[in-house]
């Protein structure tokens, strides 16, 4: 334990600096609200033309779309400003964080902390607590551990995704732009059923953007939903794999970015 002091003391400070300023936290907070709010309103406004959606009703999309949006936000609090990355690599300050007799990418997690996006939680909360009521479910300890495991390990996918991107920066240095089509389209794929997607599509976001693991899969379990044949449900139970292959490709990419890397000197 006395290893994570010097990284909870970065983090304290990080997370006490935003609070200093209440009004302005507050006004992030509400922002980040209101991204989630708009993002689940094109869901509803689909719903408004259609009763279904890749095979699921409103309640059942719109479970696929809270898990889906609560994973990324925890994930965007916790990893997302690693996508500084590239800021750092074309200043030359990342040669202080080797530096130190600390992981570098430790130092980097707990430079900052995206206390903002809290609201963009809540908003995947909320949306929870109205669909789950709804969406049919057969309540048992399963049902019970699926609600509470979905969004941890759609928000591990999701960091994994962060990292494995600007582990990318050490080789395009300023392809932010470029690593964050991935991230976000990722993020933006697993709001919806993998269903929609045509068959090449649905491999990518299944088998190399693991997207449908974060969410829809899951779900389908929840809800008692067989799922189609490229897609079947009791691939979800396989999420917690995707999870911790995700994290081997990302801290792969890592160690091998940081072997890259040779200063602002060379």
């Amino acid at each position: 334990m006395a290893d994570l002091a010097p990284y909870r003391a970065l983090l304290s400070s990080r997370i006490r600096s935003q609070l200093a300023y209440r009004r302005s936290f507050a006004l992030d907070v509400a922002g980040s609200a209101g991204v989630g709010l708009l993002e689940f309103l094109a869901v509803y406004v689909i719903f408004t033309n259609v009763t279904e959606l890749g095979g699921l009703d409103f309640a059942a999309a719109a479970l696929v779309f809270a898990f889906a949006n609560l994973g990324f936000s925890l994930a965007d609090i916790v990893v997302g400003h690693v996508d500084a990355l590239p800021t750092y690599l074309r200043s030359g300050t990342l040669d202080a964080f080797l530096l130190r007799p600390l992981s570098v990418l430790g130092q980097l997690v707990t430079s900052d902390v995206q206390l903002r996006r809290l609201g963009r939680c809540a908003v995947g909360v909320a949306i929870l607590a109205v669909a789950l009521p709804q969406a049919g479910i057969d309540w048992d300890w399963q049902a019970v551990l699926l609600v509470v495991a979905i969004p941890l390990v759609g928000a591990a996918i999701f960091a994994a995704v962060f990292v494995a991107a600007a582990a990318a920066q050490f080789w395009l240095v300023d392809g932010a732009e470029f690593t964050n089509a991935f991230v976000y389209g990722g993020s933006n794929a697993a709001s919806y059923p993998t269903s929609v997607f045509t068959t090449p599509l649905r491999a990518v976001v299944t088998l190399v953007l693991p997207a449908a693991f974060t969410a829809y899969l899951p779900t389908l379990l929840l809800i008692g939903e067989p799922g189609p044949a490229w897609t079947p449900a009791w691939l979800g139970w396989f999420a917690p794999l995707a999870a911790v292959l995700a994290w081997a490709v990302a801290l792969t990419g890592w160690k091998a970015g940081l072997r890259h890397y040779t200063g602002t000197g060379s």
